[in-house]
């Protein structure tokens, strides 16, 4: 490819092919979408809350992961004032309930905008389930609940980020095996660009153990490009 301007926001090319794309100079929204679609898989945080009315609110969130084990923390962020981040800041907690494949539909339907005092429990049909430790509901049709207790928030601009501690999990017997959950029984859903969607490919699942540095370089063998790697003449 040679030097030219990247047709969808006019930012240069450089000589060796890649793109240079620099965050401030996109139009208002462009990166948003650009690191969505970069940066996949990623999990859904199922995430339901309730309001200081009583009203369920239930929310997709993929901006999702583990924040801390121990304590175990899990964070999502909002992008937006929505109603999970109200919910949560007024009563102090909330659930994530875990989106199996199965359930794709359930999940995009309630990331529809609706008002505050709709709960999206009743405008899916989605089976509340009772927390044992916070005021949230649970999803019934899922197979994990992660209970928690709001940790902190912290802004960056639009962007919040919940921090929950866990202080209850629940889950399914029947996604377990040998009492540990497996990925082909839970068969997680997944977000990645645009209105894509994903699940694990099972025959493309890789198990790759960690290399030891007493051990190395054991198992790893560089590209044959690699001409400094450690296995080099």
């Amino acid at each position: 490819m040679s030097p030219g301007q990247n047709p969808a926001s006019g930012a240069p090319v450089i000589a060796d092919g890649r793109v240079d794309i620099n965050p401030a100079d996109e139009p208002p929204g462009m990166f948003y979408f650009f690191l969505n679609a970069v940066i996949v898989p990623r999990p859904i945080a199922w995430v339901s809350s309730r309001s200081a009315e009583g009203t369920d609110n239930l929310a997709p969130h993929s901006f999702f992961t583990v924040a801390s084990v121990e304590p175990p923390i899990v964070q999502f962020t909002s992008i937006g004032r929505k109603d999970s981040l109200r919910n949560i800041e007024q009563t102090r907690d909330f659930v994530v309930s875990f989106t199996p494949a199965a359930l794709i539909a359930e999940v995009n339907a309630t990331a529809t905008d609706f008002p505050a005092e709709v709960s999206e429990f009743d405008a899916v049909g989605v089976t509340r389930e009772p927390a044992l430790r916070v005021a949230a509901a649970r999803v019934a049709e899922s197979p994990v609940a992660l209970e928690c207790k709001l940790h902190t928030t912290v802004s960056f601009g639009i962007s919040t980020v919940v921090m929950g501690r866990v202080v209850y999990a629940a889950i399914d017997p029947a996604v377990l095996r040998d009492g540990r959950p497996a990925i082909d029984l839970l068969d997680p859903a997944s977000r990645l660009g645009g209105n894509e969607w994903g699940r694990v490919d099972l025959d493309g699942i890789a198990n790759v153990t960690r290399i030891g540095h007493h051990e190395w370089p054991g198992h790893y063998r560089p590209r044959a490009s690699d001409a400094g790697g450690p296995d080099a003449a």
